[in-house]
């Protein structure tokens, strides 16, 4: 990836990039979890690509000398009290597979709606290029989970984001 922007970065540019990593951590904290607890294939895929969008996000964060959550190798363990609360709520709400799925599309969903909300207030063609990149990836996670539970018999019910948003993202590539 090729970052170019130099400029100071705003407050709420700073904001975005400390709380997408957290949000991102939280998502690959939860499908490791998910992984070791139901033992799906999906959740371990999806893993690995949350921490590759951690990784890029941290590539901004360094660039621009923000201080690193401390807690990003901690499974579970989050600097953010309201991440530190969902994942424990996430976590509790897998009681089977189809639970679980659904937790993975919940929090892709989120993540999606999070990343439209922080995208109107950044001006940095860099956050905006990650950001629009940990969008991209989020859509195919929503698409993959959703195709998990379609297997198992279980049509999906937006739960963030509007059913047309919904549709149009399983209907694209």
């Amino acid at each position: 990836m090729n970052l170019t922007y130099t400029g100071e970065l705003s407050e709420e540019e700073k904001e975005a990039l400390l709380y997408i990593v957290e949000e991102e951590k939280l998502a690959r904290d939860v499908y490791l979890t998910l992984y070791e607890k139901c033992n799906l294939t999906v959740f371990e895929m999806i893993a690995q690509s949350e921490q590759r969008h951690m990784d890029a996000v941290l590539m901004l964060i360094e660039k621009c000398n923000l201080t690193t959550p401390s807690t990003l190798d901690e499974v579970g363990v989050f600097e953010n009290q309201e991440l530190q609360e969902l994942y424990n709520k996430l976590i509790s709400m897998t009681t089977d597979k189809v639970e679980a799925l659904k937790v993975g599309a919940l929090i892709e969903e989120t993540d999606i709606q999070d990343l439209v909300e922080w995208l109107t207030k950044v001006d940095n063609q860099d956050i905006i290029q990650v950001f629009g990149n940990l969008m991209k990836g989020s859509e195919n996670h929503l698409r993959a989970f959703v195709r998990n539970l379609e297997v198992r018999g279980v049509s999906y019910e937006p739960q963030v984001l509007s059913e047309d948003q919904v549709n149009e993202i399983l209907s694209s590539q």
